[in-house]
């Protein structure tokens, strides 16, 4: 089974950015379909972004829509969050997953997980 290693959280200031990066364990990485996930302290685990196993689809959350952007690099196994004009609001504990079972997803049905990286955005 597939297991994910999110990397590249730290602390900016608001207007940063910063790229996380999952790395994938396994060779058939190119079929799943990859999501970022965030949980604040005192709030559910909510979606960002999601993109197809080609990376040619992508969504978005509202609350990062221009500002975020997935992208994926089935040679290296591995998805990224691209996030820019950072906000203390975007301060969470961000999670990528992979799903085997749907090509895109938007809710959270996928079948593995991360560890989570902690994104701190100070004012």
């Amino acid at each position: 089974q597939v297991q994910l290693v999110e990397s590249g959280g730290g602390l900016v200031q608001a207007g940063g950015s910063l790229r996380l990066s999952c790395a994938a364990s396994g060779r058939t990485f190119r079929s799943y379909a990859m999501g970022w996930f965030r949980q604040a302290p005192g709030k559910e685990r909510e979606f960002v972004a999601a993109i197809n196993w080609s990376g040619g689809t992508t969504y978005y959350a509202d609350s990062v829509k221009g500002r975020f952007t997935t992208s994926r690099d089935n040679a290296k196994n591995t998805v990224y969050l691209q996030m820019n004009s950072l906000k203390p609001e975007d301060t969470a504990v961000y999670y990528c997953a992979a799903s085997y079972q749907f090509s895109i997803l938007t809710t959270s049905e996928y079948d593995r997980w991360g560890q989570g990286t902690q994104v701190t955005v100070s004012s």
